[in-house]
């Protein structure tokens, strides 16, 4: 992220909430408050925006701060609650259910009457709810804002909900006051909150809602903070791609070798564990997904039989 620059326009780009893909130009010398009051300069009708929640002000030197104006539920960037903080290209910004980013606007773009730029504020919002049949209180795309990133803020901002992600799979992370209790993917319970939580973090495209707290219980529920929770996900994403270019494809044919000349009293019980759920599942996702043991550490363990020769892959 950088220090904005004198000359450079910048404007505040909506990436979830009400007027998600909608911008608001900056201009320099001025202010703009942003509440829940309709004579304000951008106008969010929720009941977690104050009608005075925060104050943005570009001065001459094109330095761009923003200002809780006493709110209730609070302003937000990068997932610290502030007082007052000096804004950076590409901060992100969350007033109630609206995430704003920072970002940089074209020659000209600071021009736009403010009035004009309210009335394309509201069109971006007409056109969403007519496209959109969601009722849950925040939407966007994980392009704009990385899911560790996003769960720092509902942490932060103690949030509750389920946030349910969709790419390739569906994947939900059910939150209780912004603390991360349970995972799962596809409603495949039998893979554990934990790995499906580690899963999720690593998605890096699809759509996000977050949906209202849903009463269900669950068996087992995980007790680490949101922080801890995050750091070993990442961890383990990092050990993953260390590895991954000696792994074979997930959706390759994994059988034990024949003849199989390697003796197996030389395999301690968690190389047999895994080299059974080889011989019963046949591929290294289907193996990861009924491990006991976490994605980088089966997958280690398929490495170190295929390379001692108890299984091969195709």
């Amino acid at each position: 992220m950088s220090t904005p620059t004198p000359g450079k326009t910048y404007a505040l780009k909506f990436i979830s909430g009400k007027y998600q893909g909608g911008e608001f130009p900056l201009k320099a010398g001025k202010q703009i408050v942003i509440g829940r009051s309709s004579e304000l300069d951008m106008v969010l009708v929720e009941d977690m925006v104050s009608r005075k929640h925060a104050r943005i002000t570009v001065n001459g030197a094109g330095q761009i701060s923003i200002e809780d104006l006493g709110s209730t539920n609070g302003t937000f960037v990068n997932g610290e609650k502030v007082k007052q903080s000096t804004l950076k290209e590409g901060d992100r910004i969350l007033i109630g259910t609206s995430i704003l980013k920072l970002i940089h606007q074209g020659v000209g773009a600071s021009e736009v009457d403010d009035a004009v730029a309210k009335q394309r504020l509201e069109e971006v919002a007409v056109q969403a709810a007519r496209t959109s049949t969601k009722a849950s209180s925040m939407t966007g795309k994980i392009e704009e804002i990385p899911l560790p990133d996003l769960l720092q803020l509902f942490h932060t901002s103690k949030k509750n909900g389920v946030l349910v992600v969709g790419s390739q799979q569906q994947g939900k992370i059910y939150l209780r006051q912004g603390r991360v209790y349970y995972a799962v993917i596809d409603e495949n319970h039998n893979l554990g909150p934990q790995k499906s939580f580690n899963r999720i973090i690593t998605w890096e495209q699809g759509d996000f809602e977050l949906r209202p707290a849903d009463p269900q219980e669950f068996m087992v529920e995980m007790d680490s903070s949101t922080e801890a929770l995050l750091m070993d996900a990442l961890r383990q994403l990092d050990e993953y791609k260390r590895i991954q270019k000696d792994l074979p494809a997930m959706g390759a044919r994994l059988t034990l070798a024949a003849p199989m000349t390697a003796p197996l009293r030389e395999l301690t019980p968690e190389l047999l564990d895994v080299l059974q759920l080889v011989h019963n599942h046949g591929s290294l996702a289907e193996v990861l997904n009924h491990a006991q043991q976490d994605d980088v550490v089966a997958a280690e363990t398929v490495l170190q039989l295929i390379k001692r020769e108890y299984v091969r892959a195709s």
